[in-house]
């Protein structure tokens, strides 16, 4: 009997959920893309329910090699992403169970998937896109529903133009009509004046009843040509003759079908869209053998033009008869200069009028086989295309499940995020990809396989480092790069010792004897409103037992004191500024020689050492940048985050002028720095 470990079904019971919320979540989105591309063929035209329900089925369909990918990514990246934020991850690899073999019912699972992707992509896809397409083509064929605006022109009836000043829904009567009939074109224009005029439409939908009551009929009048025979128009540019005719009644009959007429399939059966890989294949091969044939013939015909030959009434007649090894030593100069001139610019014409020929033939021989071309390689590409969907759902896998893995996150926030920003990385690819193999630029399996093998790298380098708990997003790690290749170097910190015994000097919530008041509503502060209440420096005394409450409240919460006892130690901040200092000197020589540059640039046009000069400058900039948040690393608490960034946007292109002002800036912070325990 089949069984299934208890650890495997618990993944699968935790992954077949998700996906299957996330493949309807993403069906959905790239079906309402579809709907709002394709929205104003379908308003207005009095579509039934039911053309319209089948419309959407046929087109969620026809979208799901689109979503299936992005699903697999976000399920399997939110999946990972919640055991490894339930810390159930950390608990199966306790267990000896490695990653890869966690991931193998769902490897599997996904297998599957890929597989039935390729069969629904093969022999699906074709019956689908061909019930898609008609039917999209037939609503967009349909002519809209009939409903004429008050007060203005409506030109939804071919070659004609109505305006109606006032219109009854009730009686359909119509008022103040004028319709203009330019069936004949504009010359011939025919114009219809009335009071009112009552529409309806006849019982077969295919023609407008129009009744016009109490008015005139305008149209342009033919005069007869004696001479001809014939019928002309006044040639007089200020008077064109016309004729009026006056009614009290009259009908006017407008084909206007608005009957929902469905394509036949059959008609999209003979493309490639409707063809499964074998039919993909027989048909490249009939194209292929077509484009081959024809090759062969311009290949004789081409060998044949070069081996023309001619012949003459004179001294050339004489030479053709000669033998195959005088003809090649014969020099075709001298012959040409034995023929009178006549004769010489005979040949010349023929040959000229031969190769024109040729060339003309060539030409026409070449929009043909180019059609081939084109086909063949549109056959090329939905054959690969085939293939490309079941292995992007495997690739996409093993990056969303190794990715959820490494970032413990899971929800719909990060995950949603990371997922959208590599499909539409996987989207772009694809779409460069195809389009070079089909233009030809290209070949067709690098074009079809261009995204994956871009994200394949990917896939296994993720795998990799989930795999051995590789701290991939860790900012610690990639600090320590950004600090040794930009030489800052570390401040001054407060020993381990020093740190132990200020916190041993922190009292105890009963030794400060606070009012129960006061601690009651410092208990029911959040940690980062107890370290502002720390960090503010205390102007007397009552201020400062508030001070001393809040850090004996943060020592009992068991909130971490060591980057405040950092932060509010002179020394260190001392040791910080300096460092500022050091580095912002050579910032400012840098910031000046780019200014020098760039004016000696504009004259000189030397570009290169512009782009030098401010690529020096900037790492300067950074590296005094990395210094100046460090001093304020924890962001003291009388200056807000866009206070620095305006600060830092300012010296970036005012350094040497905002250098003072954060020099001066640090010397107050400097001395306003109290320790987080004063002695008594």
């Amino acid at each position: 009997m089949f069984h299934i470990k208890r650890l495997y079904r618990f993944i699968l019971e935790a992954f077949v959920p998700i996906f299957s919320m996330t493949f309807g979540i993403c069906l959905f989105i790239v079906l309402m893309q579809f709907l709002w591309k394709y929205v104003e063929d379908m308003v207005g035209k009095g579509l039934d329910t039911v053309v319209l329900g089948e419309l959407f089925f046929y087109s969620a369909l026809y979208l799901i090699p689109m979503a299936l990918p992005l699903a697999i990514l976000l399920g399997s990246l939110m999946t990972f992403g919640n055991m490894g934020e339930r810390l159930e991850l950390l608990a199966i690899k306790a267990s000896g169970v490695s990653l890869l073999k966690a991931m193998s019912p769902l490897i599997i699972l996904v297998s599957i998937i890929s597989i039935g992707a390729f069969f629904f992509q093969n022999e699906a896809m074709p019956r689908i896109a061909v019930k898609q397409k008609t039917l999209l083509t037939s609503i967009k064929q349909k002519s809209p529903e009939l409903d004429i605006p008050e007060g203005s022109f409506y030109n939804g009836i071919e070659n004609y133009s109505i305006y109606v000043k006032k219109k009854n829904k009730d009686t359909r009567m119509l008022y103040d009509v004028m319709i203009y009939n330019t069936a004949e074109g504009f010359n011939d224009m025919m114009v219809f004046v009335c009071d009112s005029a009552k529409m309806s439409v006849a019982e077969t939908k295919d023609f407008l009843l129009l009744n016009l009551y109490s008015g005139q009929r305008f149209s342009s009048f033919r005069e007869a040509d004696i001479d001809n025979g014939n019928t002309y128009k006044s040639r007089s540019n200020q008077f064109v003759p016309y004729s009026r005719e006056n009614f009290k009644q009259k009908n006017i009959i407008i084909k206007f079908d608005t009957n929902f007429n469905r394509l036949d399939e059959s008609s999209m059966e003979g493309s490639g869209i409707a063809m499964n890989l074998s039919k993909l294949h027989f048909s490249r091969d009939s194209v292929q053998n077509l484009l081959d044939s024809m090759n062969v013939v311009d290949r004789k015909t081409m060998k044949h033009s070069y081996l023309r030959h001619f012949t003459t009434q004179d001294t050339a007649s004489t030479q053709v008869n000669k033998t195959q090894k005088e003809i090649a030593k014969l020099d075709f100069d001298s012959l040409l200069n034995s023929l009178p001139r006549t004769t010489t610019l005979s040949v010349f014409e023929r040959a000229s009028s031969g190769e024109e020929n040729n060339a003309s033939a060539f030409l026409i021989q070449s929009y043909t086989k180019n059609t081939y071309q084109q086909q063949v390689r549109h056959y090329k590409l939905l054959a690969h295309q085939k293939f490309t969907l079941s292995f992007a759902c495997l690739i996409f896998f093993f990056i969303g499940a190794p990715l959820g893995a490494i970032i413990r996150k899971g929800g719909l926030g990060m995950p949603v995020i990371i997922s959208v920003i590599l499909f539409i990385i996987y989207y772009i690819l694809d779409t460069m990809g195809i389009k070079m193999a089909r233009d030809g630029i290209w070949l067709i399996p690098i074009g079809m396989w261009f995204s994956s093998m871009v994200l394949f790298p990917l896939g296994v380098f993720l795998t990799y480092k989930a795999m051995n708990d590789s701290a991939l997003f860790n900012v610690e790690a990639y600090n320590k790069y950004f600090y040794k290749i930009l030489r800052i170097k570390p401040a001054l910190k407060v020993s381990i010792e020093e740190k132990n015994h200020i916190l041993q000097q922190i009292p105890t919530v009963a030794q400060l004897g606070a009012d129960p008041d006061l601690i009651e509503r410092m208990n029911k502060m959040d940690i980062d409103k107890l370290k502002e209440a720390v960090l503010t420096k205390a102007t007397d005394e009552q201020e400062q037992k508030a001070r001393l409450l809040a850090l004996a409240i943060l020592q009992d919460k068991g909130a971490s004191l060591d980057q405040m006892i950092e932060q509010q130690d002179r020394s260190v901040k001392e040791s910080k500024a300096g460092l500022f200092n050091s580095s912002a000197l050579w910032t400012g020589i840098a910031y000046i020689v780019a200014l020098i540059c760039i004016i000696i640039g504009q004259k000189t046009k030397a570009d290169t050492l512009v782009y030098i000069a401010g690529i020096a400058y900037f790492v300067m900039f950074l590296r005094t940048l990395t210094y100046y948040t460090n001093f304020y690393n924890a962001s003291h608490p009388k200056k807000k985050k866009s206070y620095h960034t305006i600060v830092v946007v300012l010296a970036f292109f005012l350094f040497p002028i905002m250098y003072f002002f954060i020099k001066k800036q640090m010397e107050k912070d400097i001395n306003r720095t109290e320790p987080i325990i004063v002695s008594e």
